[in-house]
């Protein structure tokens, strides 16, 4: 069981990783040749992000592997030889239980180390494209768009990197139009991304809905850039990309140095725990459902079923209990009641096999 449950497990990951792998890949390819970059910055890209799509496949191909070998086991009355010659549900569920650990191993290697690693560069990877992309308004005496709604120009600029003559056209308020004009101009990076300060300059403002015109000067004047030049880095996304290590050993630092709450430290360090329990609780759900049913000629659809819905329950769980551990860290525990309640699910199902309750006829008087 457990050679037939790897096997299968191999096809329905390698299946649905190439599934969600060409959706994010066409985003993917979209953004970075729009950008201007090389077919090998889009590969680098996509094996960066693979082992993030890995990690949110493992659980549904644990499932499907292990439903698919008992339905099959089934179907053939292999199970039903077994449980005739004295194999219990509970040594049944050993093989499955096994399979089910060896997955939780590689859901631990990406979700405490892998993903985390890999987002990590992924994020500096995108910095260094957004450097590039900003030394490409530095192309002088053409108007350049590096986005929908904004349209660049600058004359010329000199050997100390001062722009000359710089005009900016922002549109992507609908309500109105931003003409910036400066004498001179320059590009400064910091922390949350390149600005554009503009010195000596004019700033009109067109309203849309009646075409008014205000005028206004200023002798300097920071824009954000950053906003048409890369996709940014939220908190959330900080904190996903933050070490487990960091997370568990100075969650007080973390929260500090990410501005969130310790409650969102404790769900993320959690989270990723509870994870690796989701795939051994997916594995047994499959398996335990489908010997409830025992065999049948019509087959097992609505067994299969109802596992479906047991862990569609147990991820809804999954993501309600997060909110709690966010506003009160003392609330970590709340995280693993979901693959708590999946396991005494499986045990009450393995037992009640074990132990069938039969209802007798009453003799008629």
């Amino acid at each position: 069981m457990l050679s037939q449950l790897m096997m299968l497990f191999g096809f329905f990951a390698l299946v649905l990783v190439s599934v969600y792998w060409v959706n994010r890949a066409v985003v993917l390819f979209d953004r970075l040749i729009a950008d201007g970059q090389s077919i090998f910055v889009f590969f680098e890209f996509t094996m960066l992000s693979l082992p993030a799509v890995i990690k949110l496949i493992l659980p549904i191909a644990c499932f499907a592997a292990a439903t698919y070998v008992t339905n099959r086991l089934s179907s053939e009355s292999e199970l039903t030889v077994m449980q005739a010659t004295g194999f219990s549900p509970w040594r049944l569920a050993r093989p499955i239980l096994n399979f089910g650990l060896v997955i939780g191993v590689l859901m631990a290697a990406l979700s405490l180390y892998l993903v985390p690693t890999s987002m990590t560069q992924l994020e500096f990877r995108e910095r260094e494209i957004s450097e590039t992309a900003t030394a490409r308004l530095l192309t002088e005496g053409t108007f350049i768009h590096p986005s929908r709604n904004i349209t660049f120009y600058i004359r010329d600029m000199d050997a100390n990197g001062v722009l000359r003559d710089v005009f900016l056209s922002d549109r992507s308020d609908k309500d109105q139009t931003i003409i910036y004009t400066a004498d001179e101009a320059y590009l400064v990076n910091d922390e949350s991304g390149p600005k554009l300060i503009m010195v000596d300059g004019l700033a009109q403002i067109q309203t849309v809905n009646d075409g008014r015109l205000f005028t206004t000067n200023f002798s300097d004047f920071s824009y954000d850039i950053s906003a048409f030049l890369s996709h940014g880095s939220s908190r959330h996304r900080a904190l996903e990309r933050s070490s487990t290590y960091d997370l568990w050993s100075d969650p007080a630092g973390m929260s500090e140095k990410l501005r969130l709450g310790e409650g969102w430290i404790a769900a993320e360090l959690h989270g990723r725990i509870a994870q690796i329990l989701m795939c051994i609780v997916a594995a047994l759900v499959g398996f335990a459902t489908l010997l409830l049913g025992g065999f049948s000629r019509f087959g097992v659809w609505q067994q299969v079923v109802l596992a479906f819905v047991i862990l569609v329950i147990l991820e809804a769980m999954k993501n309600g209990v997060s909110d709690p551990v966010r506003k009160d860290a003392t609330q970590w525990l709340l995280m693993y009641v979901p693959a708590l309640i999946g396991f005494s699910i499986v045990w009450l199902m393995l037992l009640s096999r074990a132990h069938p309750i039969r209802l007798r006829r009453r003799s008629p008087l």
